[in-house]
């Protein structure tokens, strides 16, 4: 189920991450579930290649807050 906009991304992703790393999320994750689409658990490996992909440029503050990475 890929994702045309971030209004359609889970609200795990939408309630705490700025916008712009919702874009990353939503890019990677869309090529991700291309990608592995024969994988038995392509849904999964698509989730944790997006999160991964926000993880590299962006950090979690000590607030809970998501930020760029310095």
């Amino acid at each position: 189920m890929p994702y045309k906009s971030n209004e359609q991304l889970p609200p795990s992703v939408r309630g705490h991450l700025p916008s712009a790393a919702q874009d990353i999320y939503r890019e990677v994750f869309n090529h991700a579930w291309q990608t592995y689409s024969s994988a038995p658990r392509h849904e999964e490996i698509a989730h944790r290649t997006a999160w991964a992909a926000v993880k590299r440029r962006y950090e979690k503050g000590k607030d809970g807050a998501w930020r760029l990475k310095e």
